[in-house]
């Protein structure tokens, strides 16, 4: 049953419970229109409906340059986005890249409808969202179709075994455009196991890759984002490299030789051995 503690005067939490654990809303104090989604108390998205183009997760804000870069600015794109949250990425392209067509694929259906009543999109935004699993959804997109395509998929804190295997991303690849991208965000710790093998599974599709993330991520130090980025044409890395230094929390761009050697030999995983992403440390959260 859900649980509704909001009054919209008071700006108070929305809680309600979704197919995928405890959904909370939570008002930023310091935006008045501005709204942080946790499921399960892992924090998925942060939407300032006065400000669409407004990224407040480091992660989100090395997708958004990658956006930016996959075609002239102001360009509209085709956008498909595989995991929804609160629809972050794809009303950035709506704001950013103004008749843009995007299609969400979000197998959660109740956080659908939660997203869509309390935090509603532009209705002049060209968004489809479809509420099926992401390789379901993917498998009904045409060959071809896509500038860009989006993984930002999580049950809970990890992404689903089934998205992380060359079968996915030979799918993935059947859809995107000569020259067009793939973006992912991954959640990995030490010892890195599971950001060694998706770079491997990327690998066997895409001939150019990059990864941007927190530099003491990649040095395993601590659980954290990285975002993958993979293509069949070469890659913008000069201007994503100082774009993503220049965010407030700075990232670092491995690409090349320098992130063959980070994957370390790493083997390609398949829908036989697939798992899911680890579980970050419940310190994570706090």
């Amino acid at each position: 049953m859900a649980r509704n503690k909001r009054t919209r005067e008071a700006r108070e939490a929305v809680v309600e419970e979704v197919d995928g654990g405890l959904a909370e809303l939570m008002p930023d104090r310091d935006r008045p229109r501005a709204w942080t989604l946790l499921v399960d108390g892992a924090p998925q998205s942060h939407v300032d409906l006065d400000d669409p183009a407004h990224l407040a997760f480091e992660y989100q804000r090395r997708i958004g340059h990658i956006a930016d870069l996959v075609a002239p600015q102001g360009k509209p794109i085709h956008a498909l986005h595989l995991g929804g949250g609160a629809f972050t990425l794809a009303r950035y392209i709506a704001a950013t890249r103004p008749r843009s067509t995007q299609q969400i694929v979000e197998r959660d259906t109740t956080l659908v409808q939660l997203v869509r009543r309390e935090l509603p999109l532009d209705p002049g935004a060209r968004v489809r969202v479809r509420a099926v699993d992401a390789r379901e959804g993917l498998a009904k997109v045409a060959d071809g179709w896509a500038d860009l395509v989006i993984a930002d998929v999580f049950s809970g804190a990890r992404t689903p075994a089934h998205l992380t295997s060359t079968e996915f991303l030979t799918d993935v690849r059947r859809v995107i455009k000569p020259g067009g991208y793939y973006a992912a965000n991954l959640a990995d710790g030490p010892p890195l196991a599971h950001l060694r093998g998706q770079l491997a599974t990327a690998a066997a599709l895409f001939p150019e890759l990059a990864l941007v993330a927190d530099p003491t991520v990649l040095r395993g130090k601590r659980f954290g984002n990285a975002v993958l980025l993979g293509s069949d044409q070469a890659l913008p890395v000069a201007e994503l490299t100082r774009r993503s230094a220049g965010d407030p929390h700075p990232g670092r761009v491995e690409h090349g030789r320098g992130l063959r050697d980070f994957s370390g030999g790493a083997a390609a995983v398949t829908d036989a051995n697939a798992v899911a992403s680890p579980a970050p440390p419940p310190s994570v959260f706090r």
